[in-house]
């Protein structure tokens, strides 16, 4: 069977929620899927052993959170070269930081994205479930 891990960091939950439904349109995909706080992953072996990684962060003053930051420095010691990868986030104004997670999944670490970040003021905004679940 196909796993997946899906990590993120939130502030307000709304990146959580999004990871959530992000996790359960895997599941329904007949995805097996481990979601976890960036705070759970202690090493980039953390990261190993799945087919597909999906980080999640919101953007807060234009900025991703600490906790991704510091999770992206340690997946560059993972190997997750050619295994598939997403990126999604939360944001209240301006919204870079899934775009900077997908942007270095698919450059330094070489994984196979899919069509691109996933942007969301909220998962309960305007389709923001159904968005959520087909991105999964």
């Amino acid at each position: 069977m196909t796993n997946a891990l899906i990590v993120y960091t939130s502030r307000t939950d709304k990146t959580e929620q999004i990871g959530t439904l992000v996790a359960e349109g895997l599941r329904m995909s007949g995805v097996e899927v481990i979601v976890k706080k960036v705070g759970d992953i202690k090493n980039g072996s953390d990261l190993e052993g799945f087919d597909a990684l999906v980080l999640g962060s919101a953007t807060y003053h234009g900025e991703m959170m600490q906790g991704m930051k510091t999770l992206l420095f340690l997946a560059e010691k993972a190997a997750l070269e050619g295994k598939v990868g997403g990126s999604f986030g939360a944001f209240g104004w301006s919204g870079e930081t899934p775009n900077r997670i997908f942007e270095t999944m698919k450059n330094p670490f070489r994984m196979n994205m899919v069509a691109g970040p996933l942007y969301l003021k909220s998962s309960t905004l305007g389709g923001g479930i159904e968005m959520t679940q087909e991105y999964g």
